[in-house]
Formats: structure tokens, C-alpha cells, sequence
């Protein structure tokens, strides 16, 4: 009889054993099945060759037991010989049957060798291959983007930054379920098995040489001790955090975090939006899909646009980013535009627009 919770204890002894783990993304390889049904035919019809090459000149060997040779003892010969057992109960005596061994017997016995313990030599190899694959990956990777947790949150919040830009390759997911780092994998991106609060699972994802940290925990409490971690390992990097309740929003910004985005309430906020107007709800999903109708874009302000409005310019500007404050575009304190500010425009999304966001740490309260 099992007690209750046994099986979520076994569970996460399961995980433990594969804590720390990097994963890469792998290449789709045929099943291993056909694999090896492939190089048994392969071999078999060397098998084959061979018993028919030593029969058909099956006068130029002798046989020690009745001096003939007949089928069986051709499939015997090519048998002992392929194997490289050579009993030498059945020899070729002819100078054809010799010349035959040398130049046809011997390459298909190297080929049959090469055929068996080939899937050997791939197993031996494989660590060998994975370890060199992972040490060139870390090597290469800078100014990546790290994603703690790969639920729903994690997977939107990928989708949207890789919709800007962001390549497969630059992101790293921590997460410390298997199956999510699995799932992870099958889609392009690298991922790490572990407790990402504990600073040597963050240091296995580079989070040190990371550019941005999007954290996206199911428990507030965890993401705050993420973020502790995360900041304490990397001073520079932009650090997101999404959690459930707002009132947990100032502890994160206190431990580390550039920008807090409270899950539940954001998501009240849409659908009583969507009650009192379906239109205007429409809208602020559009706006928060990235690559599709109407983007949110920051950019820099251009040499043409210095002194301008906002409202003179060519996009339609949202708010403008002057040193460590969020104006509005209808703020008095804006004035002229700068050429050290930064826009938030809407535009229509087009390729052109898919550009990577400015990685610049916000301005915390």
C-alpha cells in the first residue's frame, strides 16, 4: 500500500538524480529500431554475398572432413570468415579462390566488422560528442536570454521575444521538471534540469553572461528567491519576473527585479476591459501578440525628429523614455524630442519591424 504522496516523493528523487543537467536541442534522427534493422540487412546481405562468392567457385576450396564444398559449407566458410574465427577446416587451395579471398572475401569481412560494431563505437562516442557539443556551446554563448520556468508564461514570453528577432540558439530554459526541459529541447531551445534558486543550476545556463532574465515561477516565493540569486550573479542583466499576486510586486523590485508584471491582475484588468468594451479588448491583445496586427516598438529617436513633438512624428508615439523616466506622449515636461530619448511607438508589424528590443535595464521605483 502506498502512502499518501509517495508518488511525488519518487518523483522528485527521479528529478534529483538529474539535477544540473544541460540539454541541447538534437537534431530529428531516424528511430534507433530502424537503425538496427538497417545495419542487420545490411549485414546479412554481405552474409549472403560472400557464401555466393565462395560457392561459385566452390572448386577452388577443399574441405579437411570430405574434400568437397558444397551450399552449407559455403555459408559455413563465409560465417567462420567474416566473424574472423577461421578454423581453417575449409581453405581455398585454387589460385582464383586465393585471389578471391584477397581482393573480395577480405573488404566484405572489414565491411561486416565496420557494420557490427558500428552501433558500439556510436555509443562509446556519444558522450565524447556531447561533451565537446556543450563546451562549444558555452563557449559561444553571450548576451543570451534566460527563461526560468517553462509553463504558459514561459513559453508566451518566449514566443514574444523571439518574435523580435531572438534566435533559437540564444535562449536557455531552466525549469526543474524534465518533461518541461524535454519539451523545451523539441523546440529548439536549449534548457537546464535543476532548483533554479540554487546559484550552480543559474551558473549551468550562463546566466552570469546573460543579457536578459525573464523569470516565470509558479509560486511567488520562488520567484523572489530567483531573482535574489539571479541578480546577485549577474549586476547588468534586464530581469523580468511575472507573479500571481500584485501585492508581491514591491518584494521583487526590492530584490532585484527591473520590471514586475502581476499574471492574475493583468489578466483581470483584460477581460474587465473586454466586458465594458470587446473592441477596445481586442485591441490590447493585438498589442501584446507580438508579429501580428499592431506591435509595441521602442526605438531611438532619429537626427530628423530632435525637437519635434511627439505628435509630429512619423509613427504614433505612446510614451517617450527620457533618462530614468516613463513620460507620456501628451506630457508638458516632454517638449522637444531629445536625441538621447527613446520611443514607445505603435506600428503596424512587418518584418522590417521585427527588430530585438533594447536590453537596457528599466528604471526601478
Amino acid at each position: 500500500m502506498k502512502l499518501p504522496g509517495q508518488d511525488a516523493i519518487a518523483r522528485q528523487a527521479d528529478e534529483h538524480l538529474v539535477t544540473h543537467k544541460v540539454k541541447l536541442p538534437r537534431r530529428l534522427v531516424e528511430h534507433p529500431i530502424r537503425q538496427v534493422a538497417k545495419r542487420l540487412s545490411l549485414a546479412l546481405v554481405v552474409l549472403l554475398a560472400t557464401a555466393f562468392v565462395v560457392y561459385s567457385d566452390h572448386d577452388g576450396y577443399t574441405d579437411n572432413s570430405d574434400g568437397s564444398v558444397d551450399l552449407l559449407d559455403a555459408f559455413y566458410y563465409a560465417t567462420v570468415t567474416l566473424s574472423t574465427t577461421g578454423y581453417g577446416d575449409i581453405t581455398p587451395v585454387s589460385d582464383a579462390a586465393r585471389l578471391t579471398n584477397i581482393f573480395v572475401i577480405t573488404p566484405l569481412r572489414v565491411l561486416f566488422l565496420i557494420i557490427l560494431v558500428g552501433t558500439t563505437l556510436e555509443a562509446l562516442t556519444e558522450r565524447t560528442r556531447e561533451e565537446w557539443r556543450l563546451n562549444r556551446w558555452r563557449s559561444a554563448l553571450r548576451d543570451h536570454t534566460v527563461v526560468v520556468g517553462f509553463g504558459t508564461k514561459g513559453r508566451s514570453a518566449i514566443q514574444t521575444v523571439c518574435a523580435t528577432g531572438l534566435r533559437k540558439e540564444q535562449v536557455v530554459v531552466v525549469d526543474p521538471s524534465v518533461q518541461a526541459i524535454e519539451a523545451a529541447t523539441a523546440h529548439g531551445y536549449a534548457g537546464v534540469i535543476g532548483d533554479a534558486t540554487r546559484s550552480d543550476v543559474l551558473n549551468r545556463a550562463e546566466l552570469f553572461r546573460a543579457k536578459q532574465i525573464i523569470i516565470a515561477t509558479q509560486r511567488d516565493d520562488t520567484a523572489v528567491l530567483v531573482t535574489l540569486t539571479a541578480r546577485q550573479l549577474n549586476r547588468g542583466a534586464k530581469i523580468v519576473v511575472a507573479v500571481r499576486e500584485e501585492e508581491n510586486a514591491p518584494l521583487l523590485k526590492q530584490s532585484g527585479a527591473d520590471a514586475v508584471i502581476t499574471s492574475a491582475s493583468a489578466a483581470g484588468r483584460l477581460l474587465g476591459l473586454s466586458v465594458l468594451s470587446p473592441a477596445a479588448g481586442m485591441v490590447m491583445e493585438d498589442l501584446i501578440s507580438q508579429g501580428s496586427g499592431l506591435d509595441l516598438v521602442e526605438r531611438p529617436v532619429i537626427k530628423a525628429e530632435v525637437g519635434k513633438n511627439p505628435r509630429e512624428t512619423d509613427d504614433l508615439v505612446v510614451s517617450v523614455l527620457r533618462g530614468h523616466r516613463v513620460l507620456g506622449y501628451d506630457d508638458p515636461s516632454v517638449g522637444g524630442l531629445e536625441l538621447a530619448d527613446r520611443l514607445i511607438t505603435i506600428v503596424r508589424a512587418t518584418p522590417a519591424t521585427h527588430v530585438a528590443p533594447d536590453a537596457r535595464p528599466l528604471p526601478r521605483d
